[in-house]
Formats: structure tokens, sequence, C-alpha cells
């Protein structure tokens, strides 16, 4: 079973649909206990940074997603997701994150020239270095965004994209992984790397 974390931050629809069309069997979970059933975790989300890393904290979600990444798991974070695990955040405020990947979370305003739209919303081209999440895509496809801030300071960067300026895209490290678009949203290039992810440690 894959489980998508679910504590109250996104619309877990069209994930889990993404997932049923894959011919994969995917659980909304809101019971931290769950997630040791799960072969794989999913953690989407949408809003501010503190907000969720709070509800996560509250849920319990937080103290199970470290523990199951730690015993070697595969996660992926989609989105906001992919922010949380991160070491910290400076989204109105300075927020902690899972402390999972090492890096922090910065507006992309400091970063793209004057005149680009905020939130980056759209299509735009991926480059990756090899990694097993992007094995059965090319160079160059576009995936879709919707995001105002992105990983800085991170070492474990798999994939950038063009904005005016280079933006983080994609991270990972070891078993866990973090996707800034929304494969779910991105048509068959998305579908193709939640397979890769799905399929990972089968």
């Amino acid at each position: 079973m894959i489980a998508i974390v679910d504590y109250g931050v996104g619309n877990l629809f069209s994930l889990r649909s993404s997932l049923a069309a894959l011919g994969y069997e995917a659980e909304n979970v809101k019971d931290p206990e769950k997630l040791k059933f799960a072969s794989h975790i999913i953690l989407p989300g949408v809003g501010a940074f503190g907000d969720a890393a709070k509800k996560l904290e509250e849920s319990g979600m937080k103290e199970s997603l470290i523990s199951e990444a730690g015993a070697g798991k595969p996660v992926l974070g989609i989105c906001l997701g992919m922010q949380l695990l991160l070491e910290k955040s400076f989204e109105f405020g300075v927020h902690d994150g899972l402390g999972l990947i090492k890096g922090e979370i910065r507006p992309i305003e400091e970063d793209i020239p004057k005149g680009f739209k905020i939130p980056h919303i759209g299509w735009n081209e991926l480059k990756f270095i090899d990694h097993p999440l992007f094995k059965d895509i090319r160079q160059g496809e576009n995936v879709y965004f919707v995001h105002s801030f992105h990983a800085k300071n991170c070492p474990s960067v798999i994939a950038v994209t063009d904005y005016g300026a280079e933006l983080c895209a994609a991270v990972g490290k070891d078993n866990v992984m973090g996707c800034q678009f929304h494969p779910e949203k991105s048509g068959l290039v998305g579908l193709k790397i939640l397979n890769s992810f799905c399929r990972l440690g089968g």
C-alpha cells in the first residue's frame, strides 16, 4: 500500500487518481501508525510552510515520517511536501522542517529577475542528473509548477528548471526524494516519475 499523508493540507484527489491510473493501491492516511504498513509514503502539500509544519507535528505525522524515512522506506514530497523535507523555511518567519534533507526554503523572488511573475505557475523544462526518479523520461521534458519558494543551500538537488534563474525542481538523498513541481498534474511525464518512485525498493 502506498500511503498519501493526509494532514489537512492539499487536494489529494488528483494524486490518488494518478496512482490508480498506474495500477497502484493508494490510501489517504491520517493515522501516523498506519505509515508502518505502507511500502511507500507520499507527502503532498499546498499553502504556507509554517501552518503545514504545525499540522504535521500536531497530527503525530512528523515523528512517524522521520522514523519511517530513517528505516529506509521510500518517501516522496510534492510541492510544499518537498519543502517540508528540508531543515527550515523562511516563509513568513523561520520554521523548522523535517530535516530529512539538508537545505532551506527561500523566496524565488531573491533569485529571479524583476518582471517575472510570482508565483511561478506553468510548464517548465526539467534538467536533471542521473537518478532513479527520472530514469524513464528525457532531459528537457516539461512539468507543471506552482510555487513562490524553492530550496537553496541544498547539496541534494537532483533537478533544476530555468525561470529567469536556475531554480531547484527536485531533491533526493538516498530513499528520500521531493519534487517542487506537481507530477500528478504533469501529464504522461509526471505519471512516469510517479511510476518510477512506486517501483523503488520493489
